[in-house]
């Protein structure tokens, strides 16, 4: 909206002029969502334990989980309308890529919504049956992919190969057929969400990965958007056989080598988003947790960080970026298929921070630990762009 308030009055912007700048509005998107949701969910939570709309604990779980049986739940949904409207507010809302997230968040959502109300409904850990969940997350995620690379790709000049990190584009890349990309990019998002959902375990536990995620997206997004020129000194080059000088100017995804997307960098602001909404349910989902974000937070968040790698590109960069979650994934598809073939268990409990439950690691250890790793794995990820 803002914007649109902003074109305008392009002729003569004045202090409009802030509102075309990605900088602010990424500011003023994460400073939207992050108020928001420090102001609200007190009302929230007091809704929540009025309706007696609290967590289902598994039997089989760690046994310091059962106090928490009765703690509130489907904090989510405050924390995705908070990163939706910051983004209706602050985002250039012509942009495909914000519409094809957003849609992303609100199909997602609408399954965790589901899953948890089937969930509370039953009185019982098990909400939607995988079949319906796994379907109903692919139909989902396929719609959005469909409606990308049936059209908005070729309008935006969507580069149909993949990248490596800390690889030269130039020196090696994967071209895929259209389909084969949209197969792929399909997976990427549907694997994000259900690795972010399967995360979100412990008090803060999922967040504060999502968190870092997303900021470090923010760079990734403007940077790979930006039409920002840069200025690298004269070079000699030879016109009609005389050295002249010549200004060396280029794109700043040009000289990082970063994949060229037009219009991503308005992600950058959903992404900002995020980061913000992210930190104002920490607040109230820091140990010992006052809420839980449930699968209608988990699924979109995790979808939308999924749906955010592939626009720009940084699919494989993504298993760094992500990388609790990917183990946290990993840990779960290890333990069942080593069960299933030899009937042994790898680890104590999955998903992997249980796993450091059983072993006695109290809970806010484990999250902490977590969010250091995820940290450096963000450090990593961006110094790859220079690494190459």
């Amino acid at each position: 909206m803002f914007y649109w308030i902003y074109e305008l009055n392009a002729s003569d912007p004045g202090v409009f002029r802030l509102f075309g700048s990605p900088v602010f509005r990424g500011i003023a998107a994460l400073l939207t969502a992050l108020i928001v949701c420090l102001l609200l969910y007190p009302w929230l939570i007091r809704q929540l334990q009025l309706k007696q709309i609290g967590q289902v604990v598994r039997d089989d779980g760690p046994e310091s989980h059962f106090k928490k049986r009765g703690t509130p739940t489907m904090g989510g949904t405050l924390l995705v309308l908070s990163v939706i409207v910051s983004s209706l507010l602050w985002c250039n809302l012509r942009n495909p890529f914000v519409w094809l997230t957003i849609a992303i968040i609100i199909s997602y959502a609408a399954i965790g919504f589901a899953d948890d109300y089937l969930k509370l409904h039953r009185a019982s850990s098990g909400g939607l049956s995988e079949r319906w969940k796994l379907l109903s997350q692919l139909l989902s995620v396929g719609v959005v992919v469909g409606l990308f690379f049936g059209g908005i790709a070729q309008e935006v000049d969507y580069d149909m190969s993949v990248y490596f990190p800390f690889v030269k584009p130039e020196t090696f890349a994967i071209t895929l057929e259209p389909w084969a990309y949209a197969i792929f990019a399909a997976v990427v998002i549907f694997a994000t969400s259900t690795a972010c959902n399967l995360t979100d375990g412990l008090d803060g536990l999922a967040i504060g990965p999502t968190v870092v995620s997303a900021g470090t997206f923010v760079f990734l997004c403007y940077l790979a958007g930006s039409s920002i020129i840069l200025y690298l000194g004269v070079e000699i080059v030879e016109v009609n056989g005389v050295p002249t000088e010549v200004a060396n100017v280029k794109e700043i995804s040009d000289y990082l080598r970063l994949p060229k997307v037009r219009g991503v960098e308005e992600l950058a602001i959903l992404c900002a988003a995020i980061a913000g909404a992210g930190v104002g349910f920490l607040w109230y989902n820091a140990y010992p947790a006052m809420v839980f974000m449930g699968d209608v937070g988990a699924l979109p968040l995790g979808g939308a960080l999924g749906a955010v790698a592939v626009f720009t590109k940084h699919e494989f960069l993504s298993v760094i970026i992500h990388g609790i979650f990917v183990i946290e994934f990993l840990s779960v598809i290890i333990q069942r298929y080593s069960f299933k073939l030899t009937g042994k268990r790898v680890f104590r409990m999955a998903p992997i921070h249980h796993h450091y439950e059983k072993k006695g690691w109290p809970e806010s250890r484990i999250t902490v630990r977590f969010w250091i790793i995820s940290v450096m794995l963000a450090l990593l990820a961006l110094s790859s762009i220079k690494v190459r």
